[in-house]
């Protein structure tokens, strides 16, 4: 059956079909992260064209009700997970998360010459070669945080095997002789992401990620890791605790 719209001059019919959506997930009790009907299916719905239906669902998730991802579909929008940045941040370890929901893996791992941010913060000289291992953070299957660890490349020399078999840069870094490390650094700004990390991150690439640019070290103060991770900005808020 299709639905009623008001079809008098003076409200569009895609804010109408914007409206109707957002009641049936504030009102009816459509779960966060479940699947909306396709374009097709709405615009069999309302009686509409898709272009129309586009239309509405674009003003949806600019208000922040529901997330489109490429060659998937729409979905309802999920609560905001809060990533603590303390002396000890911990991917593992955001706060409200269950344990068991979340999970990293790796997606490469290489070598590269160290630039100057990294070298100044790792204590090397410039092209000292480095260990990049890109990893990718989900809680309960949603992707979070895209992030890329450098390490010294000589002293860490097996990281991304040791990674490969468990999937935790703190686990791995212990069998390495370092059982702490806290966060000397953290600098934050917003970007766009790249067509690839959008992709990765499941978002759109017009949408702003927030990025954090950190360095850890151990309990002697000596340099362990420098890092760049990009939050998915709708999903993530940064909680900072001194």
């Amino acid at each position: 059956m299709t639905a009623q719209l008001d079809r008098r001059p003076g409200r569009t019919l895609w804010s109408q079909i914007a409206d109707a959506i957002a009641e049936d997930v504030d009102l009816r009790g459509v779960a966060p992260g479940a699947r909306l009907p396709t374009e097709q299916q709405l615009a069999a719905r309302f009686g509409v064209n898709r272009h129309t239906v586009r239309r509405a669902l674009d003003s949806l998730e600019q208000r922040g009700l529901i997330r489109s991802e490429q060659g998937r579909g729409t979905f309802v929008e999920e609560d905001v997970v809060t990533m603590a940045l303390s002396r000890r941040a911990r991917f593992s370890e955001p706060a409200g998360a269950d344990p068991a929901a979340r999970s990293q893996t790796l997606v490469r791992a290489y070598e590269l010459p160290a630039r100057r941010n990294a070298a100044r913060a790792l204590k090397l000289r410039t092209g000292a070669p480095l260990l990049c291992l890109e990893t990718l953070g989900s809680i309960a299957g949603r992707p979070v945080v895209l992030g890329r660890h450098h390490f010294e490349a000589t002293r860490f020399t097996g990281l991304d095997a040791a990674f490969r078999k468990t999937p935790s840069i703190t686990a791995c870094l212990k069998q390495f002789g370092i059982d702490d490390y806290t966060r000397a650094s953290t600098a934050i700004t917003a970007e766009m992401p790249s067509a690839a990390q959008a992709r990765l991150l499941r978002q759109p690439r017009s949408r702003p990620v927030l990025r954090t640019e950190w360095h850890n070290v151990d309990s002697a103060g000596r340099p362990v890791e420098y890092g760049i991770t990009l939050h998915a900005g709708d999903r993530t808020q940064l909680e900072f605790k001194p």
